[in-house]
């Protein structure tokens, strides 16, 4: 009996832990995240386009999930000697600026809340006051100057007195010549400053750092193409021989021949075996 116990958690232990370990692998990748984040919008949108009452919302998903089959397309350029380097650079960027959104996001609300405190007096919807907190703040980054905060371009038929039209925002606090109220060369000084620090020193930060990780990457493309390349392969090798959809044929064989026939698994050696003759071989 001890025999029998033995040799059956000699059997099933590893299977149970490759069967919990192999999904830990595979939501490490980003690649794969994407495939599992697109495959799930796509199901869920398909189930919602069915239904009348969730026929739009399932168009919004399906909008959403053709974004995430794009992206994740970017993964065939790997293979590239020109463009896999490019997608490592893409990568480190994305960290680099979400780190500086934090630094960012200070100046963006310490402006936006103290201009939307010193123009709009008690306006209790919140959306138009995240609009005029955040929203405008940003946007005025890229360009878009607000006019609300000069007198000459105030026109009282574009806001709402009270705050009551949910398309209008609310209009500013007025003088007794129907005029806004709020000190006009204080906004403008603030916008001045706000753009200084904001436009000119950190996106131009923002640009020094995005110049040092794509020099940082290009000075190990060649090296960095090799990894790739070798990851991709080794992917494919291990995977079985038949395309989606027959795959699942696949499968169905490795599950009988584990499961049901007790046959363990053939690890092969070739792809590691020709892997470390050609990099003892070769010669670069």
């Amino acid at each position: 009996l001890w025999v029998k116990k033995s040799n059956f958690f000699a059997f099933y232990f590893p299977f149970c832990q490759n069967f919990l370990f192999v999904p830990t692998m595979y939501i490490n990748d980003l690649w794969n995240i994407l495939d599992v984040l697109s495959i799930v919008l796509f199901i869920i949108g398909l189930v919602f386009r069915l239904t009348t009452e969730l026929f739009y919302a399932g168009k919004v998903l399906l909008c959403i999930d053709f974004v995430v089959f794009c992206l994740r397309l970017m993964a065939i350029f790997t293979i590239s000697r020109t463009l896999g380097p490019k997608i490592i650079i893409v990568k480190r960027m994305m960290m680099d600026m979400f780190f500086f959104m934090f630094l960012l996001s200070i100046w963006v609300v310490a402006y936006g809340v103290a201009k939307q405190g010193i123009l709009i007096h008690n306006d209790n919807r919140l959306d138009w006051i995240i609009r005029g907190a955040v929203y405008e703040p940003y946007l005025t980054i890229f360009g878009n100057f607000p006019e609300n905060i000069d007198n000459a371009a105030f026109d009282i038929d574009s806001c709402s007195m009270n705050g009551t039209d949910p398309l209008k925002p609310k209009c500013p606090v007025l003088n007794e010549n129907q005029t806004p109220a709020f000190p006009e060369w204080l906004t403008i000084i603030m916008l001045c400053v706000y753009l200084l620090f904001a436009n000119i020193l950190l996106l131009n930060l923002l640009i020094a750092i995005f110049n040092f990780t794509f020099q940082e990457v290009q000075d190990n493309t060649d090296r960095i193409w090799k990894f790739q390349r070798y990851e991709l392969i080794k992917e494919y090798h291990s995977r079985p021989a038949a395309p989606p959809p027959f795959i699942i044929l696949s499968h169905l064989y490795l599950f009988i021949r584990s499961i049901v026939l007790r046959k363990p698994a053939e690890r092969s050696n070739e792809f590691s075996e020709h892997c470390l003759f050609s990099s003892t071989g070769a010669k670069y």
